[in-house]
């Protein structure tokens, strides 16, 4: 951790919906002019796309998985010296993962690929990171001890799933059996490292649907926002004003002393409430140790 050039990460598994996150800090960033260095998890995959199908293809000959939720596929070792870099420094290097050929045509390369390693601005008062593995720790790598707020993003599985199949089907054109496999190829990796994360975080937000989601393989739509619970939990409730949250996020209560459920369609709010006056404790902590 670092009080001069502090580290926030918002970790979430694909299609749990760290975008969403991802634009409410960008609001608080824009509101509060607090100028960010922004990493992707996509940066640190091992592989382009090309070559992690040949690897899959490979691992599932062999007969052991492998996928982009685990340690064969990913430079964590690498994104941790980034974090300890930016922590000891301000500054790091990071890249972007092309998606699609939308995001390709600028670089004029092809999608699947990665942009050639850059260095972040010389002047940002915080590095935000968005992806798979932010609070990942392993025997060989440790990046909790490196950030400074940990945010983790964790709609529950069914939910999960739902988004992901939707997404995949629709956007990325793939099939339903095809990503069924992709679930299935990743489930070592997901009890084993993106799970565990969640213990590490500091908030966790997990979306709850207030619909039938037992069976997510014949889900004709994703449920709304307006059909959903939020479930924040806080690993320390220390410090965090619950009266004054539930009387700004109205039907909101308290389940359990460290958590607080709200309508879906207020999660927004939420996050500005909460993560609001987090950010600016980091920022006052950085200005006085630049003084």
């Amino acid at each position: 951790m670092s009080k001069k050039h502090p580290i926030v990460a918002v970790t979430g598994s694909s299609g749990a919906g760290t975008t969403t996150v991802k634009r409410v800090f960008e609001n608080i960033f824009r509101r509060e002019n607090i100028r960010a260095a922004v990493i992707e998890g996509d940066a640190f995959h091992r592989y382009d796309r090309k070559a992690m199908k040949a690897h899959i293809a490979s691992a599932d000959s062999s007969g052991r998985g492998m996928s982009h939720f685990g340690p064969d596929a990913n430079e964590w070792e690498t994104l941790e010296k980034q974090f300890r870099t930016y922590g000891e420094q301000g500054r790091c290097e990071s890249r972007h993962y092309l998606h699609s050929d939308e995001e390709a045509a600028p670089w004029k390369q092809e999608p699947g690929t990665f942009t050639p390693w850059q260095p972040t601005s010389a002047d940002t008062d915080l590095l935000f990171y968005e992806g798979l593995h932010g609070c990942v720790k392993t025997d060989t790598v440790d990046l909790v001890r490196h950030v400074d707020l940990k945010i983790g993003v964790v709609p529950i599985i069914n939910l999960e799933w739902i988004q992901k199949i939707h997404r995949d089907t629709r956007d990325r054109g793939y099939s339903k059996e095809a990503v069924s496999d992709t679930i299935l190829r990743r489930m070592h990796d997901y009890v084993h490292y993106i799970c565990p994360q969640f213990g590490e975080t500091d908030i966790n937000f997990q979306r709850v649907p207030m619909v039938d989601t037992s069976n997510p393989f014949i889900a004709r739509d994703i449920p709304t926002a307006g059909e959903s619970k939020v479930v924040i939990r806080f690993k320390n409730p220390r410090g965090i004003d619950f009266a004054y949250l539930l009387s700004m996020i109205s039907e909101s209560y308290m389940s359990r002393a460290n958590t607080i459920v709200v309508p879906g369609g207020r999660m927004d709010l939420a996050m500005q409430l909460i993560l609001t006056p987090l950010l600016l404790r980091l920022m006052d902590i950085r200005r006085a140790q630049h003084h």
